[in-house]
């Protein structure tokens, strides 16, 4: 019965989208993503590490192709018409799986005071709360918006979590050939844990914009560090990685658990 529901309220969701989620569909949105993206990152050149060297730098390497994909983005999700799906969480997890997301924004926050900033303009400024912005929105809406619409027409929770989140991970592969070198691997790692928390902020706060707004943060505090010779959120980047990759199927695992006992308590009455 409870199969059964959740077949019928699947299909009420897909009649009231323009295009009915299927993965091939959240798949495209990633790859024409990617290609946008990455596509305007060699136009101009880009050598990653000094993304945040000087005005020219930032606004060539991080506004103009964060700003291409938003447009791809916006237009790929109003094509579809998954913007509530997308933004919005049918279900939130408990409150105490925040607890990662939180953690994040305090080293975020940190990472910033401690930071020097002598060598920031009021021009990089406006660049980088652009950039940061944008990023939050497009890798956002793209890899825990539009995408896990799409894994969930097919795949269970846990799946839709390794799979997005992997998903995030090669997406950021490219980077080998725009500066970063085998550099790059650890970036991959770390893109794996450190989307599993994005992946929390969404669940946990029952909306995709919570994880945008600490993506953006995050990268903001990564991009504007200055010349800080204590990156805090470098050196603990790992740890929070480790934590969300062991916290997150305890947690998916538990959801399951309890979902399986409302069922069967609504059998039995």
């Amino acid at each position: 019965m409870m199969s059964i529901n959740r077949d019928m309220l699947q299909g009420s969701l897909d009649s009231a989208l323009r295009v009915r989620p299927r993965v091939r569909w959240g798949v495209l949105g990633y790859f024409l993503y990617i290609a946008v993206f990455y596509g305007i990152f060699v136009l101009n050149g880009v050598d990653y590490p000094r993304i945040g060297e000087s005005e020219q730098t930032l606004l060539l390497w991080y506004v103009a192709p964060t700003f291409g994909g938003a447009v791809l983005a916006f237009t790929i999700v109003t094509i579809y018409g998954w913007w509530r799906p997308s933004l919005v969480e049918k279900r939130s997890l408990s409150r105490w799986a925040m607890t990662l997301p939180i953690i994040m924004t305090v080293i975020a926050i940190v990472n910033m005071l401690i930071a020097d900033f002598t060598r920031v303009t009021p021009l990089m400024w406006l660049y980088l709360f652009v950039g940061s912005i944008l990023v939050g929105f497009n890798e956002e809406i793209i890899h825990r918006g539009q995408l896990i619409v799409a894994l969930r027409s097919r795949f269970g929770e846990t799946g839709v979590w390794l799979l997005s989140t992997a998903m995030f991970a090669v997406f950021h592969l490219p980077g080998m050939f725009l500066g970063l070198g085998a550099g790059v691997l650890f970036q991959v790692m770390m893109a794996c844990g450190l989307g599993s928390i994005f992946y929390l902020a969404r669940r946990s706060t029952g909306s995709l914009v919570a994880s945008m707004i600490l993506h953006g943060l995050w990268d903001l505090s990564i991009f504007s560090h200055g010349t800080s010779s204590f990156p805090i959120a470098g050196i603990l980047a790992p740890l929070l990685a480790i934590a969300a990759v062991i916290t997150v199927p305890i947690i998916l695992r538990r959801e399951k658990r309890r979902d399986s006992a409302h069922s069967v308590s609504r059998r039995v009455s």
